[in-house]
């Protein structure tokens, strides 16, 4: 104990003359005079009454008296070097020798207090106050002063200023601990001033700001708690507690409302990407399959991530089936077509997987998964071994239980209990119109491994029902060069180092995390969760917007033929009764010209031209003629000037809409580029007699600017399928793919 009582009036408590003055022991006069001036200059927080202020007044004003007088100084520092080296015999046994005491009266004991706390000693002025406020009456005074006696009311009339002494200690050391790092325990103070003041129903001011902190405080505990051994169970599930609470205060991960931390949703999509790595598989399946129901576009995404890789690990091909109806829903606003591939190789629709991935804009993947398909008819083997290196890349890094999970397709399809429910899947493939873009351009690559597969097939087309192809692989380092371009926004570098902040600064927590992933190849999940926002964000309104503006129109477009018809009506009627009345008795005199219908009255001449008949078919001329077209429109459109006015005449439906969405984000980044291109047409091959699929060689050298700057040059041989369709008399391209790169 730092305080023992002299009698019935007066304590000595833990404190010395030059920590009151914040003055070393060697301190000058001026240095003394300086410091007392500042002293008093300084006023505590406005909470606190006039009598705790005066009394801490009257503390450091005896300080200044007695180490401004020359002997009484003298007299003072021998005392207070000696009880800094050597014991003094009248120390109290229960107090610290090297902490040197002064004699307070009991009125001073809320100043010194004071004092205290200002100097820093939160567990000192906790220690000292505690015991104080066990032994108040059952209610404060100043509530209820009608239960009490006068002599009472004047003995606690200082409890108001204890309590807000003792609180505000709590408030700053949480926030000390908070910056310390020990997140768990800052929580503990910050909430036992709280409950004080509630319990008293005092200084409403000062327990908003312990509440705030409180609440700015939740996502760091959060990661705290989750981030303990799983042999820890109450911890954790105390750490899931406060994450469902805060989801609930917010509506979601997605969502709008306020749960008073100060992460605006860019913040918290970090922080839901930082505690991913702490969650097991189970517990994020839990968790994010929950809020999918919300229903939360994000949460969906993730629930699908934890489905795939929980029904891959554990061997539930039922929940991989699961994740891909997730999937089917995102897919109305979303390109997810990459991982819908995914989980139908996974349930061992292979004809489905790789036609769904013919319409994902993932470029670089779809750059890859070709390059290690180039000896193989379709895209399986690339395919085969994407989902190795996605799932150990992309998905395991993101679960604590799977970090070192190994993934092999080989024991995940030689599983017996996946095959006999692979074996009993229905046929779920979705047929789709949709054709993708493919914009033919270089970019770095990355250095990484990648297995190659050399398969044999067997008579089956795709893995089921008894999955007999054989895969054996080698793996060997590669660096690649893809001609699938891939735009700046979706080579995102994601650093997960943990940011944390002090609770008195602006910046904001859970910045980015910690690196438990290596260096991604797709968008970051701050890209995609910003994006699922904002495609599902205003959906509605917007839907109900455009309906009620198509209402109109066909109202308006209705009543407008209504009116044209009646018209009509009305001046035929009108003409016909007109000319029965003034022409019915007229007689036609003379010879009467002889018609008949079998027969012209005089011969048709035959005009000196005959019409050309319609060319049904497209040579190899006319198909090399479509093509250069489109790569001089192409050039156009993506030079200097940005000159779309050519694409829709040689483009059209969904490669037209994509393609004059690449020039304008080009266009948006201030780069262009200058092509040069060649062109042999290889084959065709002739769908119907309106649509024909071509294949040519196609030789283009791009030279790359940005704001005005050229960055790089770019030289490939690329083999390239056209699906070209006859509008009127003319051939347009309504679908484009790369079939293979640096073709020689």
């Amino acid at each position: 104990m730092s305080i023992a009582v002299q009698g019935k009036s007066a304590v000595r408590i833990a404190l010395d003359y030059y920590r009151i003055l914040g003055l070393p022991l060697a301190a000058s006069e001026e240095q003394l005079h300086q410091a007392y001036s500042d002293r008093i200059v300084q006023l505590p927080r406005r909470e606190y009454s006039s009598a705790a202020i005066n009394s801490r007044k009257q503390l450091i004003e005896k300080a200044y008296r007695v180490l401004s007088d020359h002997q009484q100084r003298k007299s003072y520092d021998q005392i207070y070097l000696s009880y800094i080296y050597q014991p003094h015999p009248d120390h109290p046994p229960d107090q610290d020798t090297n902490n040197l005491t002064i004699q307070i009266t009991r009125d001073q004991l809320v100043g010194a207090l004071l004092i205290l706390q200002e100097l820093g000693e939160y567990e000192l002025v906790l220690q000292l106050g505690r015991p104080y406020l066990a032994k108040k009456p059952s209610s404060v005074p100043v509530k209820t002063g009608h239960h009490h006696s006068v002599r009472e009311l004047e003995k606690h009339h200082d409890l108001p200023d204890i309590i807000l002494t003792v609180a505000l200690a709590c408030l700053e050391l949480g926030r000390e601990q908070w910056q310390q790092g020990h997140y768990e325990n800052a929580a503990i103070s910050l909430e036992t001033g709280e409950e004080l003041l509630a319990k008293e129903t005092l200084f409403p001011t000062v327990r908003a700001e312990m509440t705030a902190d409180i609440y700015k405080l939740r996502p760091y505990r959060i990661l705290e708690l989750l981030a303990l051994p799983t042999t820890q169970t109450a911890e954790r599930s105390q750490g899931l507690e406060l994450l469902q609470s805060i989801l609930q205060d917010r509506g979601g991960i997605d969502g709008t409302d306020n749960d008073h931390s100060g992460l605006n949703i860019d913040d918290f999509l970090r922080f839901i990407q930082q505690i991913r790595h702490y969650l097991t598989v189970a517990e994020q399946h839990k968790i994010f399959e929950s809020e999918s129901k919300r229903p939360s576009p994000v949460a969906t995404y993730l629930a699908v991530y934890a489905l795939i890789a929980r029904g891959f690990v554990q061997r539930q091909p039922a929940l991989i089936r699961q994740a891909k109806q997730l999937l089917t829903r995102l897919g109305k606003r979303q390109d997810v077509h990459l991982e819908q591939s995914l989980c139908a190789l996974l349930l061992g629709q292979t004809e489905e997987a790789t036609r769904v991935l013919e319409l994902s804009q993932e470029y670089e993947a779809l750059a890859v998964i070709r390059e290690k398909s180039q000896d193989a008819p379709d895209l399986l083997p690339g395919l085969c071994l994407y989902t190795e290196q996605w799932l150990q890349q992309e998905v395991f890094p993101h679960f604590r239980d799977l970090v070192k999970q190994k993934a092999a397709l080989k024991d995940y399809f030689a599983d017996q209990q996946v095959q006999a429910y692979l074996e009993s899947l229905p046929t779920d493939a979705q047929n789709t119109d949709e054709w993708s873009v493919i914009n033919h351009q270089s970019f770095p690559q990355p250095d990484v491994s990648y297995a190659h597969y050399n398969y044999q097939r067997s008579n089956q087309t795709n893995l089921e029902p008894h999955y007999q192809r054989q895969f054996e692989y080698h793996h060997q380092n590669t660096s690649t060069t893809s001609e699938i371009p891939v735009k700046p926004s979706q080579r995102v570098k994601v650093n997960h180092r943990t940011n944390y902040y002090h609770p008195t600064t602006k910046s904001h927590p859970l910045g980015t995390g910690k690196a438990h992933r290596p260096r991604s190849r797709r968008k970051s999940f701050l890209q995609k969760g910003k994006e699922l926002i904002l495609a599902y964000g205003k959906s509605s309104n917007r839907l109900l917007q455009r309906l009620d503006a198509k209402t109109r129109l066909a109202w308006i477009v209705f009543l407008f033929l209504t009116g044209v018809l009646v018209t009509v009506l009305l001046l035929s009627t009108t003409f016909g009764w007109a000319k029965n009345t003034l022409f019915s008795g007229v007689d036609l005199k003379g010879q009467q010209l002889q018609i008949s219908l079998d027969k012209p009255v005089i011969d048709i001449p035959y005009p000196r031209t005959q019409a050309k008949p319609r060319n049904r078919e497209l040579t190899n001329e006319i198909a090399t003629q479509v093509v250069r077209s489109w790569l001089n429109t192409k050039a156009q459109a993506l030079g200097q000037n940005h000159d779309t006015s050519g694409l829709g005449k040689i483009l059209t439906g969904q490669v037209l809409t994509k393609w004059q969405g690449v020039v304008k984000e080009e266009a948006a980044n201030n780069s262009y580029r200058v092509y040069e291109h060649s062109v042999e047409v290889e084959s065709l091959n002739q769908k119907s007699a309106d649509n024909v699929i071509v294949e040519a060689k196609v030789r283009e050298s791009t030279e790359f600017y940005e704001n005005g700057v050229k960055q790089r040059n770019s030289d490939e041989n690329l083999r390239v399928r056209y699906d070209l369709i006859r509008e009127g008399d003319s051939w347009i391209i309504q679908g484009m793919s790369v079939v293979q790169s640096n073709v020689d």
